[in-house]
């Protein structure tokens, strides 16, 4: 049997806090929430390598340095909803979970959703919604949101999903700029997002979030 607890605190100590990190959420989140219990048995040996989490059909759970650097530029509060895109086991949505008020988690794939719906609920992470349906597609329902994570790289975002953030919201995503992939944050403001540049972080490009080839200039 592994010590996925010691494991773990070792990827905080040496993924997360040299990364500069050091806000107590989101170390606590890291800390508390057992990643292995959110990846395929197959994958759970590798659940605390420093590198996403292939999952096949262009799909990864996200290196832990990505996603806590990403929650660490949103500065996520214990009053907020937030609308995270492309949860896929839900691990992301239970550490981003332990920090806001409520999450609404969006997976297309069903056989994730059903797993997904099992594995938090294990974990007592009943503040996550989770929402079956095309992760371009969002949550309109449950929004306007504060904060939008998305788990993946984009080349693109549709208009639909940047109209559920709230005035006065923060995005996160990674943007695949040919091999690079850049981490971003948009802050909502008067109905515009304007783009900031956080850090490098690669990541596949998420079904819905491809460029539309007829819109290239």
């Amino acid at each position: 049997m592994s010590d996925f607890a010691t494991r773990r605190t070792m990827m905080v100590d040496t993924q997360i806090r040299p990364s500069d990190v050091t806000k107590f959420p989101i170390i606590d989140a890291m800390l508390s929430v057992p990643r292995e219990a959110f990846v395929p048995r197959p994958l759970r040996e590798a659940a605390y390598v420093g590198e996403n989490l292939d999952l096949g059909g262009g799909r990864v759970i996200l290196e832990p340095r990505t996603l806590a650097k990403m929650l660490d530029s949103l500065d996520i509060s214990g009053d907020e909803l937030v609308l995270d895109i492309g949860a896929a086991f839900g691990y992301s949505s239970a550490v981003i979970a332990r920090m806001a008020q409520a999450v609404v988690a969006v997976e297309e794939n069903a056989d994730m959703v059903a797993e997904a719906q099992t594995i938090l609920s294990e974990q007592g992470a009943d503040n996550v919604i989770l929402h079956e349906g095309p992760l371009a597609a969002g949550a309109p329902e449950h929004g306007p949101y504060d904060v939008i994570v998305v788990q993946g790289a984009v080349e693109q975002i549709p208009e639909d999903l940047l109209e559920q953030l709230k005035d006065g919201g923060r995005i996160a995503c990674v943007f695949s700029d040919n091999a690079l992939g850049v981490v971003r944050v948009g802050y909502k403001i008067d109905g515009d997002i304007s783009w900031r540049y956080a850090f490098n972080a690669g990541a596949p490009v998420l079904p819905g979030f491809v460029s539309e080839a007829e819109f290239a200039l």
